[in-house]
């Protein structure tokens, strides 16, 4: 916080600044009467401007005006010298980045992870000849709430976890554990994220107001999951590819079960792939402390059990394509996912850290390429159902039922 001398000096600077400019303006004006020689005029500029002009002559081709204000003449520095660039970087460091950190969004991996399934939902549910500028609003909204809510999940785990941080390696310098933010700073950061988040639900129709309400238990519980259960992983997918249903609600008004369970179940599948890959960083000390993870549950039997996940992900990613009639070129970007996740599975090394965080990181290019696939393969369908004359999409389905 800025030190009251500093807001003083602040003060000055531009009470000061603003009686310079003004007097400064007015010097020609001055200068001029007293180049003339009217006395009346001078003395009156003099008293309006609380100024004095005093003329002297060397000789009969020169004047010069020398000029006195009645404020004292002051030498201020640059605005930066209040403020100075070290204060500002450890305001920076001291006040702000914790909370940027407690949120993840100094790494935005989660965000891009959390985000894919709604784009998967909005543009299937956009197919049947939807207007592009409401596809393209939904889907800003909900970049907007990606971020806030992967922001709110991190801060919950992190209050949740804050005695387990500080026994893993990877999680001790957490800004809950090291005491860069307090409990009662991340309850206020934490209402101040699920408030900005709820003003982004309200955004949308009132079915998915309530659908995106209903996933709050998940998100609140999720992070301990890993205490009493040794599938973990499958708590998390559960509630992190929420989007995946939501995304289509807030289109269509309603859900399709025949595009979206299937959906639901194939990004299910995708975040128990990515995130026992990114357990296994920590297995060691989950196993000391006693916390449960697919990593460990799995063990070594990690490449087959993922193969397992990733064959049920990528017959529920055609179902949900086939339901929607989705063309060729998206069951190609499906074969193409995945061909590049069983890569990973079979290159994967579970006791190397940095090669699971890599390969966690990666899976987000397998989300944008699941993207493209829809658009590639709905591109001929959508363009169909905007030249029916029949198109019965309601445009008010999109529409808040609030504002």
């Amino acid at each position: 916080m800025l030190k009251t001398s500093k807001i003083y000096q602040l003060k000055k600077l531009l009470y000061i600044t603003n009686v310079n400019l003004k007097i400064s303006k007015k010097v020609h004006l001055l200068m001029k009467y007293n180049a003339h020689g009217c006395t009346a005029c001078r003395n009156a500029c003099s008293r309006r401007y609380n100024v004095r002009v005093h003329s002297t002559q060397s000789d009969h081709h020169r004047q010069k005006v020398v000029i006195e204000t009645s404020q004292p003449k002051i030498v201020i520095d640059k605005l930066s010298e209040v403020l100075p660039d070290s204060q500002r970087k450890q305001i920076w460091k001291d006040k702000v980045l914790p909370y940027v950190r407690l949120a993840r969004w100094d790494r935005p991996i989660g965000v891009y992870l959390l985000y894919w399934p709604c784009t998967w939902s909005i543009a299937l549910a956009s197919i049947p000849g939807v207007p592009i500028q409401t596809t393209l609003q939904t889907a800003a909204l909900f970049l907007v709430g990606a971020g806030l809510m992967r922001g709110a999940g991190c801060t919950i785990n992190d209050m949740w976890d804050r005695d387990i941080d500080k026994q893993v390696a990877r999680t001790k310098d957490r800004p809950l554990v090291s005491g860069a933010v307090s409990q009662t700073g991340a309850m206020i950061f934490l209402a101040a994220q699920l408030s900005l988040a709820l003003g982004v639900l309200l955004q949308l129709n009132c079915y998915s107001v309530a659908l995106g309400a209903s996933s709050m238990l998940l998100v609140v519980t999720y992070p301990l999951a890993k205490r009493f259960t040794a599938y973990p992983q499958v708590f998390l997918g559960a509630t992190f590819n929420w989007g995946a249903l939501l995304g289509y609600s807030a289109v269509q008004g309603s859900l399709d079960a025949a595009v979206c369970l299937p959906l639901y179940v194939a990004a299910l599948g995708w975040t128990v792939h990515y995130d026992t890959i990114y357990a296994h960083q920590d297995k060691k000390d989950d196993a000391r402390i006693g916390i449960k993870s697919t990593a460990l549950t799995f063990g070594r039997h990690t490449r087959a059990a993922l193969g397992a996940v990733l064959a049920a992900s990528g017959v529920s990613f055609a179902a949900a394509g086939a339901a929607a009639g989705l063309g060729p070129l998206y069951h190609a970007a499906v074969l193409a996912y995945v061909a590049a996740a069983a890569r990973q599975i079979y290159t994967l090394k579970t006791d190397d850290a940095k090669d699971c965080a890599d390969k966690f990181k990666s899976n987000s290019s397998f989300g944008f390429l699941i993207l493209l696939g829809i658009l590639g393969g709905g591109c001929a369908p959508y363009v169909d159902s905007l030249k029916k004359d029949n198109n019965n999409y309601d445009v008010n389905a999109a529409k808040s039922c609030f504002f």
